[in-house]
C-alpha cells in the first residue's frame, strides 16, 4: 500500500538556490561562508530555536515534539562542539500568526544557528520564509503539508526541511485503506482550511477517485466551529461509506460528539487524522471518543527504529508519562541530525571561539543520507523531504483521558501484527 515519492533536481533549481543564498560571502576566523558566519565565543552557548504549539487544545502535538528534541540533547549532555546548548522554544499556537511571531522572535536571537519545529503546517508556512531570510535552516518535525517540500516550492522555503513524512504518502495510503480494506466506494471529507487539513483531504480524495471511488462531499469548517450539525446533516444526505476529517482537536471533538446524533450517518464510518492521537481529544469528546478511529503514522515498536524502546523509557523517566502524540521520534531525529551537522562543519580556533557557517550547515543537513533514526530511515532529498512513512490505523478504547497510552488507548487496529 505504501507509495514513495522521489524527486530529481534540475540545473535551474540548483541555480535558483545558489542565487538566493549568495548575497555576500562573510569571513570570520577560519570560516568563509556564502551566507553568514555565527561566531560563538569560548564557553558561550550555541543557541537552537524551537517553535511548536504548546498552548490550547493541540498542546500535546507540540509538547510531545519538544520533548523528543530535549531527550536528544540530553543524550549529548546538552553540548555541541564544546559549547552548551541553549534551547529556546516559542509557542506558535498552531496558526500562521503564531508562526510569524515565533519566527520573528527566534530570528533575532544572537548566536542562533538553526530552528527545530513546528508541529503545524500553518505555522511553518508563515515562519519558514522569515527564518530563511536570516539564513536559518528550519527542520520541521510534524509539519506534513505537501507544499512545504514540493519541487516547485518558492525560494523562500529553500531553508525548510523535515524529518516527518509528506501527506502525499499519508493521503495516498488513507485512500487505499478506505477503498481496498474497508471496501468503500463513497467518501466525504471535511477540512478546516489549514494547509495540513486541506492538502491532506485533497490528496486522499484525489487518489480515492483514481481508485474508482466517488467523493460525494468536500466540506470545510473553521477550527473554532462548535455546531457541526448543519455540515454533518448535509453530508448525511449523501450517505457516504466514510466521513474523513483530518483536522485538529477542538473541531474534531465536536464532530465526534455530534455525528452520532445524525441518524443518516449511522452506517458511515467516522475517521479522523493523525493530529488526533492526543489526550486532548478524549478531554474534549469524552465518552463519545470510545471506539473512534483515526489514520496515523505507525508508532509501534515493531516498525520504529531499533533505539525506539530505549527512547520511550527515557521519555517516561524524564516526564513521568509515555509519549502523548505521534511525532516525538521525528523531533528526536531532527535534533540528532542537527547536532551531527553542527559538529561536522563547526571550526574552533585556538582561543576556543567556534565558527559556524550558515550555508555550510544548511548544505550538510540537506545532504543527510542513511541515518537510522528512531522514526525510521532519514534520507533527505534536495527539497528537504527526509522522513519515512509507515501507515497505520488506531482506535480509542476508552473515553477517559487518564487512560491515554499510545499503543493501548489508542491501540493500533491496522495493519494487524
Amino acid at each position: 500500500m505504501k507509495k514513495g515519492f522521489l524527486w530529481g533536481i534540475s540545473a535551474v533549481a540548483a541555480a535558483a538556490l545558489v542565487s538566493v543564498l549568495a548575497i555576500a560571502a562573510e569571513t570570520k576566523g577560519p570560516v568563509t561562508d556564502d551566507l553568514a558566519v555565527v561566531e560563538i565565543p569560548k564557553d558561550a552557548p550555541i543557541v537552537i530555536g524551537g517553535y511548536w504549539v504548546i498552548s490550547g487544545p493541540d498542546t500535546a502535538l507540540g509538547v510531545d515534539s519538544q520533548r523528543g528534541a530535549e531527550i536528544a540533547f540530553d543524550e549529548i549532555k546538552n553540548t555541541i562542539a564544546g559549547h552548551p546548548i541553549q534551547f529556546i522554544v516559542e509557542d506558535d499556537q498552531c496558526n500562521a500568526e503564531g508562526g510569524q511571531t515565533a519566527a520573528t522572535k527566534l530570528a533575532s536571537l544572537p548566536n542562533i544557528v538553526a530552528v527545530l519545529g513546528p508541529a503545524c503546517s500553518s505555522a511553518a508556512t508563515a515562519a519558514a520564509p522569515i527564518l530563511w531570510k536570516q539564513g536559518l535552516t528550519n527542520i520541521g518535525t510534524a509539519t506534513t503539508a505537501p507544499s512545504l517540500t514540493a519541487p516547485d516550492r518558492k525560494p523562500d522555503y529553500f531553508g525548510y526541511m523535515r524529518t516527518v513524512y509528506s501527506d502525499l504518502d499519508q493521503g495516498f495510503n488513507d485512500a487505499e485503506y478506505f477503498f481496498k480494506e474497508l471496501q468503500c466506494k463513497t467518501i466525504a471529507t471535511i477540512h478546516d482550511g489549514s494547509p495540513y487539513a486541506s492538502q491532506l483531504a485533497k490528496v486522499a480524495a484525489d487518489h480515492f477517485k483514481e481508485l474508482g471511488g466517488e467523493v460525494v462531499a468536500e466540506e470545510a469548517v473553521t477550527p473554532t466551529d462548535v455546531d457541526m450539525r448543519p455540515v454533518l446533516t448535509g453530508i448525511a444526505t449523501k450517505k457516504p461509506c466514510v466521513l474523513y476529517f483530518p483536522i485538529f482537536v477542538a473541531a474534531a471533538a465536536q464532530i465526534v460528539r455530534q455525528a452520532p446524533e445524525i441518524a443518516d450517518l449511522k452506517d458511515t464510518k467516522i475517521i479522523g487524522g493523525s493530529s488526533l492521537a492526543a489526550p486532548g481529544l478524549l478531554e474534549a469528546a469524552g465518552d463519545a471518543a470510545k471506539d473512534f478511529v483515526f489514520t496515523n503514522v505507525d508508532v509501534s515498536s515493531e516498525v520504529m527504529g531499533q533505539k525506539y524502546p530505549q527512547f520511550v523509557e527515557a521519555y517516561k523517566t524524564k516526564y513521568g508519562e509515555g509519549p502523548i502524540n505521534s511525532f516525538h521520534a521525528q523531533a528526536y531525529d531532527a535534533a540528532v541530525i542537527l547536532a551531527k551537522a553542527i559538529e561536522k562543519i563547526a571550526k574552533t580556533d585556538d582561543s576556543g571561539t567556534t565558527y559556524i557557517g550558515k550555508k555550510a550547515l544548511h548544505d550538510e543537513l540537506f545532504a543527510t543520507k542513511g541515518y537510522d533514526g528512531i522514526s525510521g530511515p532519514i534520507n533527505c532529498n534536495e527539497h528537504g523531504q527526509c522522513g519515512a512513512f509507515n501507515f497505520a490505523v488506531y482506535q480509542f478504547t476508552d473515553g477517559d483521558p487518564s487512560t491515554f497510552e499510545l499503543g493501548k488507548n489508542p491501540k493500533k487496529i491496522y495493519p494487524a501484527k
